[in-house]
């Protein structure tokens, strides 16, 4: 979004709560560095899973560039039918070929090793080693009771905390190896936080709204672009105990998103920086998506969305080198192997 900013009286659309802390009265205070916000840069492999059967060597690819990283695998729930059971899979969603894994099978049995040589190596300065980005593209009761249920299962992998009465009372995480982020949807909020009894676990934590107070229709418009062109400038409501993150489109840095992008300027610079900071500021971690960088027409053949294409991988470059440089905690993009050597640790 480039131009100067229009300052305007906004509000945003969600309560506000106490700042996120992670301190702990233990002596193992100084593992926790790597779970703060703003202390590393990930790679978030963008929709890392299969598609009919194509593409099912991603986590690998994902899990290649390195220790640690961040994966998004998206869920589906598919009802029973015709003697099926009804089950939730890693999927974009329909159509539908019977070759859709399922989560355990495809991700968390697919990183035991990685998480039980976490825990012999016991380095917990750098753990979360892996962080799962969940995208539920369908939110029935069951389909969250089902993934509840499954958590549960690996629950001493996971980074928790306990569900305190209100919600901006944030408690202390429980690092571990694994750390599990849903989206931002009041569904999965009643579901993973206000059905967790006060004292439980949360398995999973929620990402902030971050959008326009509520307009009448006909200033909607005119209120949104004032919105979006002064969130810079603007605090951005404190983490509470469940929602710890905020899920950025990339549309927040360049107007019009992707597609519109561009010559990288120095505003755009200065921008996603303001942007990170007000992120880390409110104790959230940001994730910005997503960013790839090819020739029109490759988004075919590798199943990529052309809307998240800044036109050529120079370009993509550049975009990563910034966010890297401002302090992106995940750096969404389906390019693993490109933005991982960009990154330069690799």
């Amino acid at each position: 979004m480039r131009g100067s900013f229009v300052p305007a009286a906004l509000v945003l659309a969600i309560g506000l709560g106490a700042c996120l802390h992670l301190e702990t009265p233990s002596a193992a205070q100084s593992d926790l560095t790597a779970a703060r916000p703003g202390a590393r840069v990930l790679l978030d492999a963008h929709n890392a899973y299969p598609y009919n059967g194509r593409f099912t060597d991603r986590i690998d690819r994902a899990l290649a560039t390195g220790i640690p990283v961040a994966i998004e695998q998206d869920l589906v729930w598919r009802p029973a039918e015709g003697g099926r059971p009804a089950r939730s899979l890693v999927s974009h969603g329909e159509p539908f070929d019977g070759s859709e894994p399922s989560l355990r099978d495809y991700f968390f049995e697919r990183i035991r090793p990685i998480v039980q040589r976490a825990f012999t190596e016991g380095r917990r300065a750098t753990w979360p080693v892996i962080t799962l980005n969940l995208d539920l593209k369908t939110n029935e009761p069951e389909h969250h009771a089902a993934l509840w249920a499954l958590l549960g299962e690996y629950e001493a992998w996971l980074t928790t905390t306990p569900r305190t009465a209100t919600p901006s009372v944030v408690s202390p995480l429980d690092v571990k190896p694994v750390l599990v982020l849903t989206g931002e949807s009041d569904a999965q909020a009643a579901s993973f936080h206000e059905a967790v009894p006060v004292g439980q676990r949360l398995r999973l934590f929620g990402a902030m709204p971050v959008r326009p107070a509520a307009t009448p229709e006909g200033a909607r418009d005119a209120a949104a672009a004032a919105f979006w062109t002064t969130l810079p400038t603007m605090s951005l409501p404190p983490a509470t105990n469940y929602r710890r993150w905020w899920n950025a489109p990339w549309s927040v840095v360049e107007a019009g998103g992707q597609r519109q992008a561009g010559d990288w300027t120095s505003d755009d610079e200065a921008r996603l920086r303001a942007l990170v900071r007000r992120a880390h500021d409110a104790g959230l971690w940001v994730r910005m998506w997503t960013v790839n960088g090819h020739e029109p027409g490759e988004e075919q053949a590798q199943f990529w969305s052309a809307g998240y294409n800044v036109g050529s991988l120079d370009q993509a470059r550049i975009r990563w080198r910034s966010a890297v440089a401002a302090g992106v905690d995940f750096v969404a993009t389906d390019q693993y192997e490109a933005f991982a050597r960009e990154r330069g640790d690799r």
